[in-house]
C-alpha cells in the first residue's frame, strides 16, 4: 500500500503546561531601555504574565520614557522610574536586568553600556549587526560574569518544544529539508529604520534573523551557505533567499523581504513524514506531524502571549547563578551571526562603520 492510500488517523495534542509557566519563574525587576513598539510588548508581557515586573524605563526623551510608562504598565506605572538618559537606566539600583529594544546599530553599545553597570542583559534579536560586535559583547559579559541572551523568544516557545521532541522521537525520520519564510510589507520609506543603513535596516537582521535562527536551533551550522538579494533605494537588503547546506545532507531553505506578508510558515521534510507548522511560524502557533504511514498529529496553539518564555527564562538563569541559557547560547548567537555576515556579504549590504569590529 502507497502512503497516498493509507487511511489517515489522527490525534490532538494540547500545548499548554508543556513548558514551565512564565507565572512559576523567580521575580527580578527589568529596565527597558528603548521606548519603541517592541519595548512596550515585552513590558506588558512581563507585567501581565511573569512575576517580575519593570521597574524603570529609559529614553532619550524623558516625555516619551513617561507616555510608554503610561501606555505599557498598567497600575504599575506611577512607580516605575522614568529616566531620560540610557546612562541613569542601566546605573538605577533598582534595576536587574535591562532589556535591550534599541535599533540594531546601537545594540552592542547599549549592552556594553549595561554589562559595565554590572546588569544583566537581554538583547533584542538580532543580537548585534554582525559577529565581530557579537563577540565584544559576549567577551565583556564573560568578564563581568553577567548574564546576556538574545532575545530570540521563539526557542522558549510551547511548539517549539514540541516539535524538538518529536523530532527527537524520530517521529519524521532523518530531516532532509526545512523550508521558512518571514515577509512583511513595509512601503518604501527613507526615514523608516528598515530602510536606513545608519540603523542597521533591511529585512535580514530584522525579520529574516527568525527563519535562519529556526533552521540553526534544528539542524545547527551549515557547511556553506548560497544567498542572492534585492537592495532598496537606500542600500538595504529589501529581498534575499538563502540555502543553507548540512553535512547530514539537509538542506534548509530559507527567505525575508520587505515587500510582501509573505505566509511565515515552516516545513520540516523527514524520511518518514513531516512537521508543519502553521504561520506565523516564530510565534505561538499550532503544527502537525504528518506520517507517510498516514498518521497525523495537530499540536493546538495555547493560549498564550509569547514574550514571557524568554523573560521568564532570563529570571530563572539569573537566578540560578548562570550566564547563558541552554537553549540560546553565546555560541549559538554568534553562529547565527556568522551566518547572516555570510548572506549580508554574497548580497552585498554593509553599514556604516562596522568595518571597525568585523
Amino acid at each position: 500500500m502507497t502512503p497516498s492510500t493509507v487511511a489517515q488517523s489522527s490525534t490532538s495534542t494540547d500545548l499548554s503546561g508543556l513548558v514551565p509557566s512564565p507565572l512559576e519563574a523567580p521575580a527580578i525587576r527589568w529596565g527597558v531601555l528603548g521606548a519603541g513598539g517592541i519595548a512596550g510588548t515585552f513590558a506588558r508581557a512581563v507585567t501581565t504574565e511573569t512575576a517580575s515586573r519593570v521597574a524603570a524605563v529609559g529614553s532619550r526623551d524623558s516625555a516619551r520614557a513617561k507616555a510608554f510608562a503610561d501606555a505599557n504598565l498598567g497600575p504599575d506605572a506611577a512607580t516605575v522610574h522614568v529616566h531620560d538618559t540610557y546612562e541613569a537606566l542601566v546605573a538605577d539600583p533598582d534595576v536587574d536586568a535591562v532589556y535591550v529594544a534599541t535599533p540594531h546599530s546601537h545594540h552592542r553599545d547599549h549592552a556594553l553600556l549595561a554589562i559595565r553597570a554590572g546588569k544583566h542583559v537581554l538583547v533584542e534579536k538580532a543580537f548585534t549587526r554582525n559577529a565581530g560586535e557579537a563577540e565584544e559583547v559576549l567577551a565583556a559579559a564573560r568578564e563581568a560574569g553577567v548574564f546576556v541572551m538574545e532575545a530570540m523568544w521563539t526557542r522558549f516557545l510551547p511548539h517549539v518544544a514540541a516539535l524538538r521532541a518529536a523530532l527527537a522521537r524520530g517521529e519524521i525520520g532523518d530531516v532532509v529539508s526545512l523550508v521558512a519564510d518571514h515577509g512583511q510589507l513595509f512601503p518604501l520609506d527613507p526615514t523608516h529604520r528598515l530602510y536606513d543603513r545608519d540603523l542597521a535596516g533591511g529585512a535580514l537582521l530584522d525579520l529574516g534573523v527568525y527563519p535562519v535562527s529556526f533552521a540553526h536551533d534544528i539542524l545547527g551550522v551549515p557547511e556553506s551557505v548560497t544567498a542572492v538579494g534585492q537592495l532598496t533605494e537606500t542600500d538595504v537588503d529589501g529581498q534575499i533567499s538563502m540555502v543553507l547546506d548540512y553535512a547530514s545532507g539537509a538542506q534548509a531553505l530559507l527567505h525575508t523581504t520587505l515587500w510582501s506578508r509573505t505566509p511565515t510558515t515552516a516545513t520540516i521534510s523527514g524520511t518518514l513524514g513531516r512537521i508543519e507548522v502553521e504561520g506565523a511560524f516564530y510565534a505561538p502557533t499550532s503544527f502537525r506531524v504528518v506520517g507517510f504511514d498516514g498518521s497525523v498529529r495537530t499540536y493546538e496553539r495555547p493560549a498564550v502571549k509569547g514574550l514571557e518564555f524568554e523573560a521568564a527564562e532570563v529570571a530563572r538563569r539569573i537566578t540560578a547563578g548562570d550566564t547563558q541559557s541552554p537553549r540560546m547560547t553565546w555560541d549559538g548567537t554568534l553562529e547565527v551571526m556568522r551566518t547572516m555576515d555570510e548572506v549580508r556579504r554574497q548580497v552585498g549590504v554593509t553599514y556604516p562603520g562596522e568595518q571597525e569590529s568585523r
